[in-house]
């Protein structure tokens, strides 16, 4: 019965992912979605629509693009037996990245929290219900968050909470402002691929082609940890990416100031 209702959870999770390269404005709500990066040229997000409400509430969606760095971030909605394997790369190859959770990872799995904040990792917030953010009062929102970031603390003793990644990408203006009024930096992402999908996975190889085909200076990079080819294919991506001079930072080192107007 707890299977069962794990591959239910599970099910529904990946229903509300964003996918990566499409936005849909509509009455103000948003997809988020970007022009994929190609031999090294930036990504954009000039034609999507949302470009002066990223740019209005400092949401980041690209870091320094002048400096080849990298910014590792992973989605865990909730734990598909990988998160350990991944921490063990990233603990190897002394990379930081940012853990985003829900409430039920909170509630699952309270070790694979502390590991990461032992570890050096940021734990940022996904919402505890993984709503789409723009049907639910600014009450709502605030609720949702809070209650991530005390659940987050009690597990871990982290206190400060700065950063929001939006369920399945969807926000609007009304809802980058609540957050960020409630104190939170949301994080878009500049590379991204359909990695969500469980039974659809296409080996480490697949994984690693589609990352590297998108490396820019300044990538945000968004991976789900429910990803086994993400998994096997992160140890290959991190000495890759090193090989071609770039450098993989935390977000805290970022700063707030994260979206190039150009763009």
């Amino acid at each position: 019965m707890k299977r069962f209702a794990m591959l239910l959870l599970s099910a529904v999770l990946l229903l509300v992912q964003p996918i990566a390269s499409s936005a849909a404005p509509n009455g103000g709500t948003y997809h988020f979605g970007f022009k994929k990066s190609k031999n090294g040229q930036l990504p954009s997000i000039t034609e999507e629509g949302f470009k002066p409400i990223i740019d209005k509430h400092g949401a980041v969606f690209l870091g320094d693009t002048t400096k080849k760095e990298l910014y590792l971030t992973f989605d865990n909605g909730y734990e598909n037996g990988f998160t350990a394997r991944i921490l063990d790369t990233l603990k190897e190859k002394k990379v930081p990245a940012i853990f985003f959770v829900t409430g039920h990872y909170v509630k699952e799995q309270p070790e694979l929290l502390k590991r990461m904040v032992q570890e050096g990792h940021l734990i940022g917030n996904h919402s505890w219900s993984h709503p789409d953010m723009t049907t639910v009062s600014d009450a709502k929102i605030k609720e949702e968050l809070d209650s991530v970031k005390e659940a987050v603390a009690k597990v871990t003793g982290q206190q400060e909470m700065a950063y929001l990644r939006p369920p399945r990408g969807i926000f609007s203006d009304r809802t980058l402002a609540v957050s960020k009024k409630l104190g939170y930096t949301n994080v878009f992402w500049s590379v991204a691929y359909r990695d969500w999908e469980t039974n659809a996975q296409r080996g480490r190889q697949y994984a690693f082609d589609q990352v590297m085909a998108q490396l820019h200076p300044g990538a945000v990079i968004l991976l789900h940890s429910v990803s086994k080819d993400n998994t096997e294919a992160l140890a290959g991506i991190i000495d890759a990416a090193r090989k071609q001079g770039y450098e993989f930072k935390s977000l805290d080192q970022l700063g707030k100031a994260s979206t190039p107007k150009s763009n």
